[in-house]
């Protein structure tokens, strides 16, 4: 399974009312960096049964990205239960990501 693209129009339906923990990765395509994410990315969408992984391409969704403080990508945003409650920017290996799962 791949992480789901979000867009501006349901950007709210599946992050802010969703339930339980959302991963949303702001990435761009031309971003090298997030390129190399990407296959991370998708692998924990496989992985994590009880999270909800995401992706934002901030080129089609700027204004997501500036109501977010998204100034880096990748940035990845934690949200529990439609709040934002963790976030860290650039390249990192996994268990990173994992760890701010918890």
């Amino acid at each position: 399974m791949v992480a789901l693209h979000l867009s501006a129009e349901n950007f709210k339906q599946e992050v802010l009312e969703a339930k339980g923990k959302v991963l949303v990765d702001f990435f761009a395509t031309w971003c090298g960096p997030c390129r190399m994410m990407s296959p991370i990315v998708d692998q924990l969408a496989d992985e994590l049964a009880d999270v909800k992984v995401c992706k934002v391409d901030i080129d089609q969704a700027e204004a997501l990205a500036t109501e977010y403080g998204v100034e880096v990508v990748p940035t990845f945003i934690v949200f529990e239960n439609g709040e934002a409650v963790k976030s860290v920017s650039g390249v990192m290996p996994k268990p990173v990501i994992m760890d701010m799962l918890k």
